[in-house]
């Protein structure tokens, strides 16, 4: 017996379509994309002009502010969005979109910034040198400060944090301080062919480090049991196969419906258009204030690290003081490898296509800063546990950082 719909009535596969929009468009969701897509909208209608041509110096202040509210708005929102995507599919998709999505926002603020009206050729440079002393400096110093306080000494993955330390030493080193010492240029840049060779290796090493992390060694960058940190090599021969959380993790990826993934990647879209659209402005504002200002001009990178990793910043300290040490690490160090993995070819790319040249050699001070960065990181994560005195020898070198960037 067949069931009959009135003509007006919506079919079944409309209802819950709208109710799968109704599930998604929670209150917070809607307020992120209310006001990045009205901040965007205003600025690209009537605010054009303030941007260009302030009439003062607060209302430059004042754009300034809400350009940069709404991207921190919008990128909260794309985190969040991801990180919801990324739950749906399981590994190793899941990981893969998380990090692509912080890439490409990098990528396109950098862009905007290397390819706007200053043409800065140190924008990537500063932008990654910031992100490697915020996250692993500050970030992973507070969140071992305060998780150390909280609950003691912490334990963590070792075989994990080494293959981190290794990833971060490697890719740091061949991409902020070689550069330096090439005999084709002296300024810090790469010829082409050098540029290609840097692009090709760091983004085969990193999606070597993604294949193996998401498939037969993601043991070793799981939380270890106390016994296992105890007595055992923590590796992926002694750690048993996840039940519960592989399980639901595969569950999920497979049982979610087409129409629920389209949805969720439509509002993932649509929660990064305005940050794509904000990002020139962003830089025509950024280069305008440190030229007003006289504020040294390795600051952009700074905002823009900022604006990219304050979520990941915030999650991680959150799992720190939850004393889940190895997703801290995860969060932190892995967001930094995959800076310099995936962000540094993108700009370089970017660069050789548009015929911009890309400086990527640090000062002779940075280097120092990077060489001690690397060296207390050895020691840090190859420690047992942290604690927080592991910290707080992080935030003196953040601090010097800091001191460094605002000296004369």
């Amino acid at each position: 017996m067949s069931t009959k719909h009135p003509a007006n009535s919506p079919t079944p596969t409309q209802v819950r379509s709208n109710d799968g929009w109704r599930v998604l468009l929670s209150r917070s969701t809607t307020v992120t994309l209310a006001i990045a897509w009205l901040v965007s909208i205003g600025v690209l209608t009537v605010g054009r002009d303030l941007v260009a041509h302030p009439p003062s110096v607060a209302v430059a202040v004042g754009v300034f502010l809400i350009v940069l509210a709404a991207i921190m708005v919008a990128a909260f929102g794309v985190v969040h969005q991801a990180e919801e995507l990324a739950h749906k599919l399981g590994e190793p998709f899941g990981t893969l979109i998380l990090t692509l999505t912080v890439v490409i926002i990098e990528v396109v603020l950098i862009s905007a910034v290397m390819l706007g009206p200053s043409g800065s050729t140190t924008i990537a440079r500063d932008s990654v040198f910031a992100v490697m002393m915020i996250i692993i400096n500050g970030v992973m110093g507070v969140s071992l400060l305060l998780g150390g306080m909280k609950h003691g000494p912490q334990r963590y993955n070792m075989e994990g944090a080494s293959v981190y330390v290794a990833m971060i030493a490697v890719l740091s080193l061949c991409t902020l301080v070689l550069p330096n010492f090439t005999v084709s240029t002296s300024n810090g840049s790469l010829v082409p062919a050098q540029a290609i060779a840097v692009s090709v290796l760091a983004a085969a090493l990193y999606g070597f480090f993604i294949y193996l992390q998401t498939g037969k060694s993601r043991a070793l960058f799981k939380q270890p049991s106390h016994a296992q940190a105890i007595f055992g090599s923590v590796t992926t021969a002694n750690i048993p196969e996840p039940r519960s959380d592989s399980r639901a993790t595969a569950v999920v990826g497979v049982g979610v419906g087409r129409g629920e993934l389209v949805r969720r990647t439509l509002l993932l879209v649509g929660t990064v258009l305005p940050i794509v659209l904000l990002s020139h402005d962003l830089g025509i504002l950024v280069d305008a204030g440190i030229a007003a200002t006289g504020a040294p001009v390795a600051l952009g990178g700074v905002i823009i690290a900022i604006i990219v990793f304050t979520p990941e910043a915030i999650t991680a300290v959150r799992a720190s003081l939850a004393n889940e040490g190895q997703r801290t690490l995860n969060l932190g160090l892995g967001a930094f490898v995959s800076t310099v993995g995936l962000t540094i070819p993108a700009v370089l790319i970017i660069g050789l296509m548009t015929g911009q040249e890309v400086i990527l050699g640090e000062s002779n001070a940075n280097m120092v800063l990077i060489a001690v960065t690397l060296a207390t990181s050895i020691i840090t994560y190859f420690s047992p546990r942290t604690t927080a005195l592991h910290g707080a020898v992080h935030l003196v070198l953040f601090g010097m950082f800091t001191v460094l960037l605002f000296a004369p």
